[in-house]
């Protein structure tokens, strides 16, 4: 029997970040998974669910149509119902509405999430910063850590807010997608990860 594999995309971001975090996740519930990286259309057709990383979300656009993945990743979200994890970038691509940033780049969101995505929703670089947000699920606070991130300024539809920073929804789950606006993969807490893990074991 094939084994159950979860994929993380490595076109750009903090991809051995995820890999490690999500090998911890694993470990800890318990599950059996192989963690890999997602490079053609083979290894995203073996994974049982995936990650889509942080990094400049048009940048990772035109990759994933480049290398024929971005029609193959919505038609396995879509037809197969396979979880996918989208965070800062991901959580833009995963969109089903985008800002004027979107529109001028000409960015085709996935459009998995019932919700209106803003770019840079805290500022650019500088802007980067740490702080303890409240996610649904989780007991204690969790260290999220934001970088050039976006924001969901308003949801509606089947998605669920999980959690809200300034008046900006920063994390969301929608049927088999879940999205993040804070990058988890670079804190020692591995609690969103067994989020997700949680998800694609259900």
């Amino acid at each position: 029997m094939e084994p159950k594999r979860i994929g993380v995309f490595a076109l750009q971001g903090d991809v051995s970040e995820h890999i490690s975090a999500m090998k911890n996740a694993v470990r800890s519930l318990g599950y059996e998974y192989e963690v890999i990286t997602i490079r053609n259309k083979d290894e995203l057709e073996s994974v049982n669910a995936a990650i889509l990383p942080g990094g400049e979300s048009t940048t990772i656009y035109r990759l994933l149509v480049n290398f024929g993945l971005y029609d193959l990743l919505k038609e396995r979200c879509l037809d197969t119902k396979m979880p996918v994890f989208g965070t800062c970038a991901g959580m833009v691509l995963l969109a089903k509405e985008g800002d004027e940033q979107v529109r001028k780049t000409e960015t085709r969101l996935i459009g998995l999430v019932d919700a209106k995505v803003r770019r840079n929703a805290f500022g650019r670089q500088k802007g980067s910063f740490e702080t303890a947000v409240e996610i649904k699920g989780l007991n204690e606070p969790f260290p999220a850590v934001f970088i050039r991130a976006p924001a969901y300024e308003k949801s509606w539809g089947r998605a669920e807010v999980l959690s809200t920073f300034r008046n900006n929804i920063i994390m969301a789950k929608q049927r088999n997608v879940l999205v993040s606006a804070f990058h988890p993969e670079l804190t020692n807490d591995i609690r969103v990860h067994e989020l997700f893990l949680k998800m694609v074991e259900a």
